[in-house]
């Protein structure tokens, strides 16, 4: 067993019925994304748990060891950003047990949602896609799956039809745009659907791009 995860947490304003796990990027914590639910405008806000994970503390190899916040150590800023697999699959077992603890609540898997940004989607994506029960969806924001060759074998066909959105920046100088894309079109060959969509800004999120969580989201949790 991990120790828990520290979170930042949005509790619920009327009955708790739905969840989301929110992963934040390479050196942020949980407060990063605390500030969208507002911008969300989610028909089901008040009856959503918002939950924001803080990765560890770790040294990251491409910031010369630096210890950060991380969710798995990255070893080479090439264009393929190579990244420790290891950890990927350390994070995504701590996110399980996030996950098991709203199930132990009540709330169904199937309300379970997952979002995260560049490394937090890395692991929303590996983690959910995973997940031995149907989950509600995932958001993964500037970001890509590095253990998508080992996908074949890890995946669980609980979630083959679970809904996904992907959405990057086109001018992305940490996450080539292309390395998204490349996820997104690997799981449409899987038969998942996936919404991808792209907007003209750096690693970053939009106005755009939050307008179109905001739908994606309430088309799942209504």
């Amino acid at each position: 067993m991990h120790s828990p995860l520290s979170t930042v947490e949005i509790k619920p304003t009327a009955e708790h019925r739905y969840s989301i796990i929110w992963l934040h990027g390479l050196g942020a914590d949980g407060h990063d994304f605390e500030s969208i639910v507002p911008e969300l405008r989610l028909q089901a806000e008040a009856n959503i748990h918002f939950i924001f994970p803080e990765a560890p503390y770790r040294p990251v190899t491409i910031n010369g060891g630096m210890t950060m916040r991380a969710w798995f150590d990255i070893l080479e800023l090439s264009r393929d950003l190579k990244a420790d697999v290891a950890g990927i699959y350390d994070s995504s077992r701590a996110i399980e047990q996030l996950i098991e603890a709203e199930i132990a609540k009540g709330i169904p898997p199937e309300h379970i949602l997952l979002a995260g940004f560049s490394q937090g989607g890395s692991i929303a994506l590996h983690a959910g896609l995973c997940h031995s029960r149907r989950l509600a969806g995932i958001v993964a924001l500037s970001t890509f799956l590095p253990t998508l060759g080992q996908m074949d074998d890890v995946r669980s066909a609980a979630n083959q039809d679970m809904p996904v959105l992907i959405a990057h920046g086109i001018l992305d100088s940490v996450v080539a745009v292309e390395l998204g894309k490349k996820t997104s079109d690997q799981l449409l060959d899987w038969g998942y659907p996936v919404e991808w969509c792209d907007f003209m800004m750096d690693h970053s999120v939009c106005i755009e791009e939050i307008e179109r969580i905001a739908r994606f989201i309430n088309a799942i949790f209504r």
